[in-house]
């Protein structure tokens, strides 16, 4: 691990910003983030790859769940995402400029890339892109082995992790390849902790994060086995402290 990486692990992160599970503030929206930055925490969100090779920020591959319409999000341009209600709300989908723009630098952004086999080419560029002369601090995560290669492949000139879960030996292995890419963290299922990858990971030195922490329960069995949490749903402070 050749990076400083400290500040990755200095404050709970809010998963796709400080939303309220859909209710008003919906999640990976500019009002989400908002909430995150007032509030002090680390921003957690994904980026998918619209037709015209812009990142924008959102979850699903399909529209349906998020901005009731029904479609491929990457058919879309950023433009036209930019049209579509997140949630019947004011919020649009938002690029990734967008959020660069909003932050600020003020707290850290944690981007989990959002591939798929055979159709990213170009889009862990397009990331670099859209991030290069912006100050403050960003790592970049993924499940998708193609696009951490690609990343550094890329000298992504900032942290680059796996995001991961699972238990089985079969799994292990697999992580640990990826590890060999030269990756600076982990982001893990906080469920299928502890366990003997992640405890060899940490001992490496490797900062570990977990995923999607729900409650103060969560939190304390995550502090006990990782890092820091990302979060969503309860206000994670006082666990934090404890």
């Amino acid at each position: 691990m050749s990076k400083n990486i400290a500040w990755l692990t200095a404050t709970p992160i809010a998963h796709r910003g400080l939303h309220d599970s859909n209710r008003e503030v919906w999640e990976n929206t500019l009002s989400a983030f908002r909430r995150a930055i007032d509030g002090g925490f680390a921003i957690e969100c994904d980026l998918q790859y619209a037709s015209d090779g812009v990142p924008v920020v959102f979850h699903d591959d399909d529209m349906e769940r998020l901005c009731k319409i029904r479609g491929d999000v990457r058919q879309r341009t950023s433009a036209e995402l930019a049209l579509l209600s997140v949630g019947g709300t004011a919020d649009r989908v938002p690029t990734l400029k967008q959020l660069l723009d909003l932050t600020a630098g003020r707290v850290p952004l944690v981007l989990e890339l959002k591939g798929r086999k055979d159709d990213d080419d170009g889009f862990a560029a397009s990331v670099l892109e859209v991030l290069e002369g912006y100050e403050g601090p960003v790592a970049l995560m993924s499940f998708d082995v193609w696009l951490l290669k690609d990343l550094k492949e890329l000298d992504a000139p900032y942290p680059v992790g796996l995001t991961a879960e699972g238990t089985r030996p079969e799994e292990f292995f697999a992580h640990d390849e990826a590890m060999h890419l030269g990756l600076d963290f982990i982001s893990y299922a906080y469920e299928h902790l502890p366990n003997s990858f992640v405890t060899a990971q940490r001992q490496r030195g490797i900062p570990v994060i977990t995923w999607t922490v729900r409650n103060d329960t969560g939190a304390s069995h995550s502090y006990a086995h990782a890092d820091q949490i990302t979060f969503e749903g309860f206000d994670p402070r006082a666990t934090a402290t404890a």
